[in-house]
């Protein structure tokens, strides 16, 4: 989603996987889209919760060079607290910034006005995955 609630990349994953691991898929999609639709090169900062900021996935986002505003789950704070100099510095996170994060929420909220994705009616993921790209294509020329 961009800062006008409009979805900018979507993909379907089964009910019981992580979001985490969509993400890289979901960038590549967003960059390539962006390099062919002739736009200009910007850098992208990424605004996400807490389910993102696993090491791993820090890492390739700076390996990309995609700024982020992830919050450090406690587990993670503690783990490297208690290392102590060798625990590393702690991640960057601009506060007010991730404050805007509402503005995915609110997005997922459009999306759930439309009865048939909000319940999931469809029997099959080809025929859920086009309602909801058509549900993103309205919102998106909005």
């Amino acid at each position: 989603m961009d800062q006008v609630l409009r979805p900018v990349g979507l993909l379907l994953t089964s009910g019981q996987s992580h979001d985490n691991p969509q993400l890289v898929p979901l960038l590549d999609d967003y960059q390539g889209w962006r390099r062919s639709a002739g736009r200009v090169r910007q850098g992208i900062h990424l605004v996400a919760d807490k389910a993102y900021s696993h090491p791993s996935t820090r890492a390739v986002l700076r390996r990309r060079r995609v700024r982020h505003t992830i919050p450090e789950r406690s587990d993670q704070r503690e783990r490297r607290t208690a290392k102590g100099s060798k625990g590393g510095r702690p991640p960057n996170f601009d506060g007010q910034l991730y404050a805007k994060r509402n503005t995915i929420e609110r997005s997922f909220g459009r999306l759930n006005q439309w009865r048939g994705i909000a319940s999931r009616y469809d029997k099959y993921a080809l025929t859920f995955l086009g309602g909801a790209l058509l549900s993103a294509i309205v919102q998106f020329r909005r």
